[in-house]
């Protein structure tokens, strides 16, 4: 059995811990928050950007695009995103998971774009050709860094070096749920809309052209699918990472009590073996 010192070191210790994770837990929480409300407030804008992309990809189906143009796809890039620090449960691990499934099918030549530190030390170790990588992005997403990863992908799309382009994200659902999800950026797939008949039979009247407006929404399109990949993730890993420091937090009180149980013991079982040698002291003296 440990000693009365040990044990009271290590009691210490955890309860060291424990103020550290509950500190990380209540600053989780705050950043969660405001993370959370970003994210709501910017669905609305992406649902309807694709609704409408979608209505004038049916209307204008004589239209064409490069972002539209799809050909075998003979070079894959992936968009990672991932955190840059850990201590959030399985929120970098499940995305990592899943990236490197969707790795192991590809038969195509590939190549990494990655945000967040965690990824891109896990891929580099690991050997894959990383175009570009985004680390220490911090907690407000700066739409440049969007617009750089958008320009040269769609760049790149454009001139044929890139064949396909996929977005691997985790997807905010709730506190304690968040899914790793994975997005066909380019060739671009307009979402078809539930009025799908009634869209077709549509006549639009396009200003300047259709050409124009495909032109305007489909790189605002990407642009804002790897934003929205950013907020998700950026929501997701708060949330993970404030029931990680719940659940550490839980776990060191429930160590705290079994070794103050323990330690209650020792000391009893000190004290009683004082009392029993003063006792057999004193009969030896009789």
């Amino acid at each position: 059995m440990p000693s009365l010192r040990d044990l009271r070191r290590r009691i210490k210790s955890v309860k060291s811990t424990q103020q550290i994770t509950k500190a990380m837990k209540a600053v989780s929480a705050a950043k969660m928050r405001k993370a959370q409300d970003s994210v709501l407030f910017a669905r609305p804008y992406a649902k309807r950007l694709r609704s409408v992309l979608g209505r004038v990809a049916m209307a204008s189906t004589d239209v064409s695009h490069p972002l539209l143009a799809a050909r075998e796809p003979k070079k894959v890039v992936y968009i990672i995103i991932t955190a840059d620090r850990g201590l959030c449960g399985g929120f970098n691990s499940n995305i990592i998971r899943l990236a490197t499934n969707r790795l192991k099918e590809a038969t195509a030549e590939l190549s990494l774009i990655t945000v967040g530190r965690k990824g891109r030390d896990f891929f580099r170790r690991r050997g894959y050709r990383i175009e570009k990588e985004y680390v220490g992005l911090g907690e407000d997403i700066k739409y440049g860094v969007v617009r750089d990863i958008a320009n040269f992908v769609i760049e790149k799309y454009s001139a044929g070096e890139f064949d396909e382009v996929n977005l691997i994200y985790s997807q905010f659902v709730n506190v304690l749920v968040q899914r790793p999800t994975t997005v066909r950026l380019l060739p671009a797939e307009p979402p078809a809309e539930k009025g799908e008949e009634e869209a077709r039979r549509a006549v639009y009247i396009f200003e300047p052209s259709a050409e124009a407006v495909l032109a305007e929404l489909l790189p605002k399109y990407v642009e804002n699918a790897i934003y929205q990949g950013l907020l998700e993730s950026k929501a997701g890993e708060h949330s993970a990472r404030m029931t990680a420091m719940d659940n550490a937090t839980k776990n060191a009180s429930e160590m705290i009590d079994r070794l103050t149980l323990t330690m209650n013991r020792a000391r009893q079982a000190q004290i009683t073996k004082e009392i029993s040698e003063i006792v057999g002291g004193a009969a030896a003296l009789e």
